[in-house]
């Protein structure tokens, strides 16, 4: 049996595969099927639903700039913009704070999360940004 420890290891390959089996049957379907939808759901916990619902909603938009830098920013249900940063998994929401970081109970927060499937299912909505906006973000002073 395996312990916690290792568990906790294991679960980012189990993530990235999942992120790679939805890819892959969205890119064939345009639907993500029963059996991977549970294993979001037991693999991200309750934030898997909530996740789901921001892509539905296309919270999700792709900033890049010329220099090649990337962030994500999600408009979340409270209709606060958060600015995401997958490449470090670090988002500035509450959530993110107290869950993950905080408690250890979780791998990201609903904001992250619905990045990645964005990402996985081909649907986020792309913007450019200049270097300079991109470095806004990226220093925090950007206006929400």
């Amino acid at each position: 049996m395996t312990s916690g420890a290792n568990m906790r290891s294991l679960l980012p390959a189990v993530a990235e595969q999942l992120f790679r089996d939805i890819q892959r049957t969205y890119k064939e379907t345009c639907q993500i099927p029963d059996d991977l939808l549970l294993a979001l759901k037991f693999v991200f916990g309750p934030c898997a639903l909530q996740a789901l619902d921001l892509v539905d909603q296309c919270s999700v938009s792709c900033l890049s700039s010329p220099s090649g830098r990337k962030a994500f920013q999600v408009m979340g249900g409270s209709g606060r913009l958060y600015t995401c940063f997958v490449s470090c998994h670090y988002c500035p929401c509450p959530a993110f704070t107290y869950t993950v970081l905080r408690r250890n109970e979780g791998l990201l927060c609903k904001h992250i999360l619905a990045a990645y499937l964005c990402q996985a299912m081909g649907v986020t909505q792309q913007e450019s940004v200049s270097d300079q906006q991109m470095s806004v973000l990226l220093s925090g002073t950007a206006s929400s």
